[in-house]
């Protein structure tokens, strides 16, 4: 099997090693062509230059930041991949941005899965990322050899859409961690805990979850080394209001996060790691 991967951010360049660990990767491609050159070089594949040297591959993985990013892969793609071949998309995007990749790709006889993953930069370097796949099941059985290079879990939701519906899901629930524990441990300091007997105990009781064993102590420190960015959470967040709009649930805990994470990106911390968000929990005696 010959894969190519675009978008070697922080999470898909480790996904990339893992393609290339098993023996399947033959070519990468990111929008700033000094980082596709280098990987190339560092694993022994090429460096995509042009849509043609994706031309012999058997699966195109994406990995990339914006809705636009994934249609433009994906009418790239579309005009060099031969039938039969599949693209998948890692990407967080609209359920209407899947839909309308697949139906470009479908015109040729391409498959497409949405299949967004989660479980952070430490899920990609260790390969034991959550795939949320929508698309057709016999799809998702030729790109699978691809996707188990660096899934601990790989999940058929349904039909193409499906993976960033559970993908929305996945991330309304992150934000309200988030705002959770960064509330948490802020009163923590407050109170004037013992941060090394407070995060063990609070991790072997109810309250333990992946941000906090993950995050708590580089935030305590405030290290926002990312992680998950805050702009990007935010980007996500506001796809995720989008979707939820019509369903008529009540989403306070949407609403909130949003409102957190744009001022974040105000004050300048997009970049930073989503746990920055308790530099705003700490208040008026909040420390940089």
């Amino acid at each position: 099997m010959k894969t190519g991967f675009i978008g070697l951010g922080a999470m898909g360049a480790p996904m990339a090693r893992h393609l290339h660990a098993r023996g399947l990767l033959t070519v990468v491609g990111n929008r700033t062509q000094d980082k596709a050159d280098a990987l190339a070089v560092e694993l022994g594949v090429r460096a995509a230059r042009a849509a043609d040297d994706y031309a012999d591959c058997d699966a195109v993985l994406l990995c990339v930041s914006m809705d636009a990013d994934v249609l433009e892969n994906v009418e790239m793609l579309a005009g060099v991949l031969r039938p039969g071949s599949v693209v998948v998309d890692h990407s967080t995007v609209s359920t209407d941005t899947a839909r309308q990749a697949a139906d470009i790709l479908a015109a040729r006889g391409i498959g497409f899965l949405d299949a967004p993953v989660s479980g952070g930069v430490e899920g990609a370097r260790n390969g034991k990322l959550s795939v949320m796949v929508g698309g057709d099941a016999a799809v998702l059985e030729r790109a699978r050899p691809a996707l188990e290079a660096y899934a601990l879990r790989i999940a058929h939701l349904g039909p193409v859409g499906a993976g960033q519906a559970a993908k929305a899901v996945n991330q309304v629930i992150v934000a309200g961690i988030n705002e959770a524990v960064c509330e948490g441990l802020a009163l923590a300091e407050k109170l004037g805990l013992d941060a090394d007997t407070l995060l063990p105990t609070l991790g072997a009781g109810a309250a333990g979850n992946w941000f906090l064993d993950k995050r708590g102590a580089t935030m305590l420190r405030s290290q926002f080394v990312p992680g998950f960015k805050c702009v990007h959470l935010l980007k996500d967040l506001r796809i995720v209001q989008a979707m939820a709009r019509p369903t008529g649930i009540r989403t306070p805990v949407i609403e909130q996060a949003l409102a957190d994470y744009a001022e974040l990106v105000d004050r300048g911390r997009g970049d930073e790691d989503t746990s920055a968000l308790i530099v705003l929990k700490r208040g008026d005696g909040e420390r940089e």
